[in-house]
């Protein structure tokens, strides 16, 4: 039994925080009110100043298992989503072997069972191994609950290949996540086709590459009455593209945006730093400021972190033959409150709705709130502490984050999740 009191209440739906106590009972929000007396035996966590919010869920993370255990693990991935305040994920399906089958989804979803805290749960390939040529074992994978079909890490090369997908899948309820990109335009994928590419003297990536891609896979999914999801936009032209197919109203599109595309340019490169290399690729102000209007908007669902460990060494090499991607999870939710929310360009509201409520409903999950009779799933987040971000304070394995060693505004103080106190600082 634990007593909350004197929390700020966030909730999606309003951005006034609501003052008040919250009493947890055998991990069932029991009583919400103000001055709740303290039931024998209770314990009481003075919670005042702070924030209490649903915890985050994050539907686009990098686990690395199978066989890259050696940048990630299930064990060390979910303990950093517990560091950031999120209780639940949806792993990517580009590891060895792919996650292309009821035997390999089988085989992650029990390890997950036994190494997680939190849950996890995975998306599967569209195409055997992701190589765009025959597609996955799709109903076996769907028997063990996968719902998210995605060959993320490239794009599904061949759009025949991907209609028959979404034609098939979409009678099972399945839906199709997006890595956008054509190839033979991204070059060696190392950083954003612009002045910084060109002081760097490296080929750089344009924003057509991405953004072609955008429109043939909403395309498709109107063609095939599908539901498409568009992974990690980073560009204004990406972004007015989904806009407008939104508009339209007859094709169920979804979308994303990542924190560092919110955060970053092309210009932190600087003097070739690869922490700030990934792919999408950071582009320009110009882009940042369009996307965060579109998250604001609502152009974009969700956002999500696309959690990318890499080794100290692979991303110690030079900028091009580095890997791309950053972890995201133990950063996310202190970095989104210290550059947006305590500047006041959006609201914890927002941050509820895109980082909890909205990749819930994405993967079709109950959605977490604090209300009386729902299941205590949430986090308290103190606004006046600050957050370093040393190598001993992340849980991820890897630590390749512009975030390293750098203090921000926030912190997460208490995870909940049902009877379990996950974390508390």
């Amino acid at each position: 039994m634990l007593l909350l009191q004197n929390t700020r209440i966030a909730s999606e739906n309003s951005p006034v925080l609501v003052e008040g106590d919250v009493l947890i009972v055998e991990g069932i929000i029991q009583q919400i009110g103000n001055n709740l007396a303290i039931p024998e035996g209770a314990r009481v966590i003075d919670a005042r100043g702070r924030i209490l919010m649903p915890a985050m869920f994050d539907a686009h993370v990098h686990f690395r298992a199978p066989g890259f255990e050696n940048k990630e693990t299930i064990t060390t991935g979910s303990e950093a989503a517990i560091n950031g305040g999120v209780t639940g994920v949806v792993m990517m399906p580009n590891t060895r072997p792919a996650i292309d089958s009821a035997a390999v989804v089988s085989t992650v979803l029990e390890s997950a069972k036994r190494k997680s805290r939190i849950p996890v749960y995975t998306s599967g390939c569209v195409t055997k191994d992701r190589e765009g040529k025959e597609l996955a074992e799709i109903d076996g994978m769907r028997l063990l609950g996968v719902t998210m079909l995605t060959d993320d890490g490239d794009t599904t090369g061949d759009p025949a290949v991907l209609l028959r997908a979404m034609q098939y899948a979409t009678e099972f309820g399945m839906f199709f996540a997006s890595h956008c990109e054509v190839p033979e335009l991204a070059g060696p994928r190392a950083l954003n086709e612009g002045v910084m590419s060109y002081r760097l003297g490296i080929k750089g990536s344009p924003a057509c590459a991405e953004e072609i891609i955008i429109d043939r896979d909403i395309r498709l999914a109107h063609a095939a009455g599908a539901h498409v999801h568009i992974q990690h936009v980073s560009s204004k032209l990406g972004m007015e593209t989904i806009r407008w197919w939104k508009s339209r109203g007859d094709v169920k599109v979804t979308a994303e945006v990542a924190p560092h595309h919110l955060m970053f340019t092309d210009e932190h490169i600087g003097d070739y730093d690869t922490n700030y290399k990934m792919n999408p690729p950071l582009r320009t102000q110009a882009d940042c400021d369009a996307l965060l209007a579109g998250l604001i908007e609502g152009v974009f669902d969700l956002i999500a972190t696309d959690h990318a460990p890499h080794t100290p060494f692979e991303k110690s090499q030079d900028f091009i033959s580095a890997p791309n991607g950053i972890t995201g999870l133990d950063t996310a939710l202190v970095s989104l409150h210290h550059y947006f929310v305590r500047p006041g360009k959006f609201g914890w509201d927002l941050v509820v709705k895109r980082y909890s409520a909205e990749p819930r409903r994405l993967m079709g999950l109950p959605v977490a709130a604090i209300e009386v009779g729902q299941k205590a799933e949430c986090l308290l987040f103190d606004t006046e502490a600050e957050t370093t971000f040393t190598r001993e304070f992340m849980k991820s394995k890897s630590q390749n984050t512009p975030f390293l060693d750098q203090t921000l505004q926030g912190r997460v103080d208490l995870v909940i999740l049902g009877t379990e106190i996950l974390l508390e600082r």
